[in-house]
């Protein structure tokens, strides 16, 4: 692999930073001095091949529109292309041998890549231009045949379609990268809107479990608040950590939301609501990537919900495997009748965690145990640390 040395890498990082007109103009320049230079001129574009003149100022002026007006090629190309052609009509009927038509070829080129409006009238006063300039030549004696000028046209239009199919290819990719923002938007807020929805059910509806519980057990009404105090104190901290992801001034947000090491608190917290709940790890955490064992916690953080909601006070159990190839969840609560104060809720919290854990390649099922009870399990495979 050839390698530049350091001063040349240099010197090309700097070249880059130039603005477009500093490095275009110096490109114009370039065709500016070739332009006479010998032995380029018998060789540049020659259309109506009329006996060479000798250079005089006029040459030079014909010759320097071809060339400097380039360095505007792509703030203004229509003007750049209407320059070039003025100067290529000059130096074709006055016979002057130079090697400028070279510009008139990348200011068509860069007309085609580059104008934004008026595309079709550009484009029908270029050729009625060339049509122009061809009826000139004629009559000034030029022994160029039909088919000559012809022919030119072809070459001239086949460098038009090519800028024209690059304006379209990065219009392409314009619309290609819009759509990748958009969608990455969309899951953004679609991940918000998950992360919103198992924080707020979650902790409200302990809240409210607690809160029924201090009406009928006056007694214990003041732990019953301290609870409550404490659950309302944890929901407002995840969700600031969770709205953090909206604030461009935060760093690394996501690595402040709960991961499978906080399950210990969120089984305390649901047996502070007066859920009888026990957690039973088995194997070595580690290795599942932050945003699955996010997506893992908010899978017993969900079914805990749904066991205070419509099962509160039956016995529930927490089962978490950890297994090299990921971690399997289950959550099972013993048979009961549903209660009367049961909380309500969307039903959509399982439908969203399922969607979630699918994504990230495992499954998620739902459902009646045989014993009559409910088993919420779930398979995440380890992954990638994001």
């Amino acid at each position: 692999m050839l390698r530049l040395a350091a001063p040349s890498r240099g010197a090309l990082v700097w070249w880059r930073e130039r603005s477009v007109v500093v490095r275009d103009g110096a490109f114009g320049v370039l065709l500016a001095v070739l332009a006479f230079l010998p032995p380029l001129p018998p060789y540049g574009t020659r259309l109506g091949e009329l006996p060479h003149r000798p250079i005089d100022v006029l040459a030079v002026a014909a010759a320097l529109a071809q060339t400097l007006p380039l360095a505007w090629r792509r703030k203004w190309p229509a003007g750049v292309l209407a320059v070039a052609v003025a100067g290529f009509a000059v130096q074709e009927l006055r016979g002057y041998p130079t090697f400028a038509g070279a510009g008139l070829l990348v200011a068509l080129w860069s007309a085609a890549a580059h104008q934004e409006r008026h595309r079709a009238w550009m484009t029908g006063a270029t050729v009625a231009a060339y049509v122009g300039l061809a009826v000139g030549l004629h009559a000034a004696g030029s022994g160029a045949q039909p088919q000559d000028f012809v022919l030119f046209f072809l070459l001239v239009a086949l460098g038009w379609a090519a800028g024209a199919r690059l304006r379209q290819w990065r219009i392409a990719e314009d619309e290609r990268r819009r759509a990748t923002a958009a969608a990455a938007r969309a899951g953004e807020r679609a991940r918000i809107a998950r992360e919103l929805h198992d924080v707020i059910t979650h902790h409200v509806t302990a809240m409210v479990v607690q809160a029924d519980a201090a009406q009928f057990a006056p007694a214990k009404a003041s732990s019953n608040l301290e609870a409550i105090s404490g659950t309302g104190r944890r929901a407002l901290s995840e969700l600031r950590d969770l709205l953090g992801v909206l604030d461009p001034d935060r760093i690394a947000p996501r690595g402040e939301l709960p991961t499978l090491a906080a399950l210990g608190d969120l089984v305390a917290q649901a047996r502070g609501a007066g859920q009888p709940v026990e957690l039973v790890e088995e194997g070595q955490p580690g290795g599942l990537g932050s945003g699955r064992e996010l997506a893992a916690y908010r899978v017993v953080q969900e079914a805990l919900t749904n066991v205070l909601k419509y099962a509160p006070g039956r016995a529930t159990t927490v089962h978490l495997a950890h297994q090299r190839d990921g971690v399997r969840i289950t959550v099972v609560n013993e048979a009961g009748d549903l209660p009367a104060r049961a909380v309500g809720g969307s039903g959509r919290g399982l439908d969203g965690l399922r969607d979630r854990v699918e994504i990230l390649g495992g499954e998620l099922t739902a459902g009646r145990s045989p014993d009559g009870g409910f088993t919420v399990a779930a398979r995440i495979p380890a992954g990638d640390t994001a």
